[in-house]
């Protein structure tokens, strides 16, 4: 790491500001005056130096990126580039190479320098600031080689300003150049990207991030821990100005802790980091893991409570938590990523157990829970009780075993098939066929907290019985049903009048839209007025009547137009033939108001009118009231 370029002068002397006293932040110290000094930018940087070497200067860039990875540094680097210049006259064009300080690099560094123009386009964001530049734009530079204008977070420009500026930007004078910086990319027009080359400035990773930090540790003749070194780039999320912002409260909250002045070497320690931050102890949260995971919620509930009365904020230690978990699984996937340097040792070695041990569908599981929890602890009036909720769900749900651990321990365990049949004995068409069930008169399961190992519980655990509505029990349940097979709509429905559930051929009739229907497999589209259950109806109802398990489906596809309004479509068509006789015509002109009620072929039997059934519709929406088949 080369030394900043604002601490460096001509004389070799100190800046003024800290000559007299006053005091920059390392932020500002210790900012990039040079592609050299850039960290975690090498594809950026490559391309800026390879487009100078060749001449292939454009006219504009953008820079994209978080807060804080160094969008206005850039740009401003790319100015000094543009305007370098030796007293000598050495260097005659644009050049990345700057080992010192030139002509205008002091002045443009300080961002005063009349040849190059910052501009915060959150302030200055509309057609008339945009006009100045255009104005000035004509004008050839006063001292540098090149007008360079800097728009700072220029998405939050008007749509005006953006169109006032594109003729300007798209051919602008042979000595201006435009550097654009934004947080919110998908905010600028594309016609202004379409006249720019885009760079994405990417996050700082966690290593690289701590090298830098140490490497100013040492200029500014600070000891900083490993351990508070990895919290502190893991709390900047990529951002090395909020590390460098964070390095620095750490470095004040350390000298305040130790007491030491001005002339006391300072010693920053993880605790001291995690006390600043309210962040949890990272071994403790582990404890809390490893605690939750294998159901011990009592132990789980005293390291959360011993966390929050040490200062941790509940929302911050779920989301430590959710991240160990997000760790684990990524080890589970991954195992080399235990290699990062920012990792403790406890970390690598508890976390790659952690990932044997546990299985995908746990750490999921997991995860989901946390995800949710967080959001919860968020809105919560009394953070920390819900945060003791979240964890006693966790702990609850993490001794339950996931479907294939029930096979695996019912086939260990030689559990027999569920008996069916009357007088006791068993119909069973196949091995494969097999469902395997808990006893009616199992007693429920103890709800106490959890203390033995997850692995121990799940061979304890019976597996879930099927719920009391499902089709496929209730058809096993009536042997005597014959099985039948439904091969069309039109039969459905004559299978509800043959078994007299005049509700349902109702409801089929009148709410239904078929778009497709096979044996076991029914595919519809509903009436926006049919009651809401339906389609579980519907499927309960098949099964037993036809003895096989139906998948009723509710497409997204239109379907058909229901019974009824089919033939409603058909008589009202032979209601228009009528009416187009001439007999009907003059029968109906000669006796005015009349109208024709119904018509009906030579010999057919009037059809009684269509009553309205409320029972039907109560039927349907309260599938537990009892229908005439079942009496």
């Amino acid at each position: 790491m080369s030394e900043p370029a604002d601490r460096k002068s001509k004389s070799g002397s100190e800046p003024a500001d800290e000559a007299g006293g006053g005091y920059r932040v390392l932020a500002r110290k210790y900012r990039p005056a040079s592609f050299d000094d850039l960290i975690g930018q090498d594809a950026m940087v490559r391309t800026i130096s390879n487009a100078f070497e060749t001449g292939r200067i454009p006219q504009a860039w953008i820079l994209t990126g978080v807060r804080g990875v160094g969008k206005t540094t850039t740009a401003r680097i790319l100015a000094r580039a543009l305007n370098y210049e030796l007293p000598d006259g050495s260097v005659t064009g644009p050049t990345i190479k700057m080992p010192k300080l030139g002509i205008h690099c002091q002045a443009i560094i300080e961002s005063r320098h009349i040849d190059v123009l910052e501009m915060d386009a959150a302030s200055h964001n509309g057609v008339d600031d945009v006009r100045q530049i255009n104005d000035a734009i004509r004008y050839a530079p006063v001292s540098a080689r090149a007008k360079v204008y800097i728009l700072d977070e220029v998405h939050m420009l008007s749509g005006a300003a953006f169109n006032a500026l594109l003729k300007t930007l798209e051919e602008p004078p042979p000595h201006a150049k435009f550097i654009f910086a934004t947080t919110e990319i998908r905010k600028v027009p594309v016609t202004v990207l379409s006249r720019c080359q885009r760079f994405d400035l990417r996050r700082v990773e966690v290593s690289v991030l701590m090298e830098h930090l140490q490497g100013i540790a040492a200029k500014e003749n600070i000891t900083v821990e490993p351990e508070a070194l990895a919290l502190i780039a893991r709390a900047a999320e990529g951002s090395v100005r909020d590390a460098l912002s964070l390095l620095d409260q750490a470095i004040a909250h350390a000298g305040a802790q130790s007491g030491g002045g001005k002339s006391a070497k300072t010693a920053v320690h993880g605790q001291d980091v995690r006390s600043m931050l309210g962040l949890a102890d990272r071994v403790r949260m582990i404890d809390m893991f490893e605690a939750l995971m294998g159901g011990d919620i009592a132990r789980a509930l005293q390291e959360l409570r011993e966390q929050y009365d040490a200062g941790a904020d509940p929302v911050v230690a779920l989301t430590d938590l959710a991240e160990f978990v997000h760790f684990v699984t990524r080890v589970k996937i991954v195992p080399s990523v235990v290699d990062d340097i920012s990792l403790s040792e406890t970390e690598r070695t508890r976390g790659r157990a952690l990932a044997t041990a546990l299985s995908m569908r746990v750490l999921s599981r997991a995860w989901q829970m946390l995800l949710k929890g967080v959001t919860e602890v968020q809105g919560a009036g009394r953070p920390i009780s819900a945060a003791e909720m979240v964890l006693v769900r966790i702990a609850y749900a993490a001794d339950l075993p996931t479907p294939d651990e029930v096979i695996r321990t019912l086939d260990q365990n030689g559990a027999s098939a569920r008996p069916q049949g009357n007088g006791g004995t068993a119909a069973t068409s196949s091995a494969s066929a097999q469902r395997y069930e808990a006893p009616r008169n199992e007693a429920p399961r103890n709800d106490a907290p959890r203390g033995a190992p997850r692995s121990n519980l799940a061979s304890n655990l019976a597996p879930a019985e099927r719920p009391l509505g499902d089709p496929v029990m209730q058809a096993e349940a009536a042997p005597d049903v014959p099985v039948l097979t439904i091969g069309s709509f039109e039969a459905l429905i004559a299978l509800a009048v043959e078994r007299r559930d005049l509700q349902m051929k109702a409801a089929l009739e009148r709410d239904v839209r078929l778009v497709r229907c096979e044996d076991c497999q029914l595919e519809i589209a509903l009436e926006a007025g049919a009651p809401k259950t339906l389609v579980n109806e519907l499927s309960r109802k098949i099964a037993q009547w036809t003895g096989k398990r139906w998948m009723v489906v509710v497409s997204s596809q239109p379907g058909a137009p229901t019974l009824k309004a089919q033939a409603a479509s058909r008589q009202a068509e032979i209601e228009r033939g009528v009416r187009d006789d001439p007999l009907v015509k003059a029968v109906l002109e000669r006796f005015p108001g009349a109208e024709i009620v119904g018509v009906r072929r030579r010999g057919e039997q009037p059809e009684p009118p269509e009553m309205p059934t409320p029972e039907a519709d109560e039927a349907i929406a309260n599938p537990d009231l009892e229908d005439d088949s079942e009496r």
